[in-house]
């Protein structure tokens, strides 16, 4: 992570307000202390207040904030929001996945809530400070909002809506200032993926079909969404960054 923080002025996010929804593991934890170590007051959201409380006692989460968030809670997502006076970034990072399970409604329609409606619910909840601040907002999309997995219905038909949603966004916040961009992270070495990174012939034929002949790890993430909240992406907005080491590409 120090490598790639000090890519950055330390100062860069000095007195801004961050939001990284998903933040009590994987790679949402990796963006959130990537923000702190930039100056940044980040504030991380996760649906567990047992494992929120571990990353708040967690020595490297110094200058992050765990509050417990059900981002599928209407109610509680505009409470959330309308309690913060300021708002500079929001990076929705909450996603999760139900192999083999998400052909039953039931499971399509929650994982969609959690990977699709819930980052519009968290983006129009937080839309008036972000105008005022002429803030950036990042959505978490996936590799997967390029190709298609026969176990994940909704994981992959909300990561790819992700990628409209986006737009979408772009062009109507656009004219404010606010800046609307989506990373769509590959293989990356997280508690999501353990099931495969910790099956050796699995975990060589991922890292064989990347340019990059590897895995990512969470860190790995953290640059590309630094850069698109940062002024050195001034004019960039509605983009979708591959973050997968050349694997869809592949």
């Amino acid at each position: 992570m120090n490598q790639i923080t000090q890519s950055f002025d330390k100062r860069l996010f000095d007195g801004k307000t961050v939001i990284v929804a998903g933040a009590s593991g994987g790679l949402g934890m990796a963006m959130a202390r990537g923000f702190a170590a930039l100056g940044a007051q980040v504030i991380g959201t996760g649906t567990s207040a047992a494992k929120n409380a571990a990353a708040q006692d967690d020595p490297a989460n110094a200058g992050i904030r765990f509050a417990v968030l059900d981002s599928r809670d209407h109610e509680a997502v505009k409470a959330f929001m309308a309690a913060l006076p300021a708002i500079d970034v929001l990076v929705n990072a909450q996603g999760i996945a139900r192999p083999g399970a998400e052909w039953e409604d039931e499971t399509f329609l929650d994982v969609l809530d959690v990977n699709l409606t819930s980052p519009f619910r968290m983006a129009m909840a937080a839309m008036p400070q972000l105008e005022a601040a002429r803030g950036a907002v990042v959505n978490v999309a996936s590799m997967l909002s390029y190709l298609a997995d026969a176990a994940v219905p909704s994981y992959t038909a909300s990561k790819t809506g992700i990628v409209g949603l986006t737009r979408a966004l772009a062009h109507r916040y656009g004219a404010t200032g606010v800046r609307i961009n989506a990373v769509a992270p590959g293989y990356h070495r997280t508690d999501m993926t353990r099931e495969l990174w910790e099956d050796p012939v699995a975990e060589a034929r991922i890292a064989e079909r990347s340019a990059l002949k590897r895995w990512g790890s969470a860190d790995d993430i953290v640059g590309a969404v630094i850069f698109l909240c940062s002024p050195a992406a001034a004019f960039v907005t509605g983009v979708t960054l591959p973050v997968d080491g050349g694997y869809h590409s592949g």
